[in-house]
């Protein structure tokens, strides 16, 4: 009878337990997933409504769609020019091929260009 009383709350304590676990698991879990879902429905919505601007259907708004959620979003715009490295290499090629620099003047005028600050 001790044998059978210890077994039958060893199996109701694992049941419990496994019971609570998925559930506890699924309610981590779900708050996570419409986090990663809201840049891609905000881009959908965003496509969807051009589309309907644009009055598309059919093979034309298949296309459309595709073509606007797979568009990369737009690059941040630099703050100030000159700000960045490769604004910086721009602008000093540009300088350096309008003072029509070869060999060791143009490397040296490089350094001294790259290395200025601002």
């Amino acid at each position: 009878m001790k044998v059978s009383l210890l077994a039958l709350i060893l199996a109701v304590t694992f049941g419990a337990a496994h019971a609570v676990t998925p559930a506890a698991a699924a309610a981590s879990a779900a708050p996570a997933a419409p986090a990663a879902k809201t840049a891609q429905q905000g881009k959908m919505a965003t496509c969807n409504q051009d589309a309907g601007e644009k009055k598309l259907a059919g093979e034309e708004r298949k296309a459309f769609m595709k073509n606007c959620l797979s568009a990369k979003p737009a690059a941040a715009p630099v703050a100030e020019k000159g700000t960045t490295q490769q604004s910086k290499m721009k602008t000093c090629n540009k300088d350096a091929a309008d003072k029509k620099l070869a060999g060791e003047p143009r490397k040296a005028f490089m350094k001294e260009c790259l290395s200025n600050k601002g």
